[in-house]
């Protein structure tokens, strides 16, 4: 039997082109809520109705380099949404695609900048929050 896949491997496309790495992707995630519905002569459970499904915001972290992120909110800003699909890829062991999650028509809800402390020695990191139609697996 294989190991799991390593979380530590993966990269960043939007409409297909290679955005790079990123440090972190949190957000990849989809929650489908219920509704408690009792059934006459049922006394021993209470049936599940399904009422929603709904994404979680992706939040990208990645160290300040290629301002394609930044520009895209920008365009936001200026009221031009310009809807994106944005794909999470996990690289496996030999190099090649184990899993690409799909985000339908994603666009950059936010844009974070990074501390500035003179004291220290971090990187500089961005973040940028993608709010989207819907989470796939391919």
């Amino acid at each position: 039997m294989a190991d799991p896949y390593g979380s530590f491997r993966f990269r960043i496309e939007a409409d297909g082109l290679d955005r790079g790495g990123v440090q972190s992707v949190s957000g990849i995630e989809r929650t489908t809520e219920t509704e408690p519905y009792r059934e006459g002569g049922v006394n021993d459970h209470d049936r599940q109705l399904i009422t929603k499904s709904t994404q979680a915001t992706l939040i990208l972290k990645r160290g300040l380099l290629d301002p394609w992120f930044w520009d895209w909110h920008e365009d936001v800003v200026n009221g031009d949404v310009e809807r994106r699909t944005v794909s999470i890829i996990l690289i496996d062991e030999g190099g090649e695609e184990a899993w690409r999650w799909i985000c339908a028509d994603a666009f950059p809800s936010k844009w974070g900048g990074t501390e500035l402390d003179a004291t220290a020695s971090a990187v500089a990191v961005e973040s940028i929050e993608l709010v989207h139609h819907g989470l796939t697996r391919q």
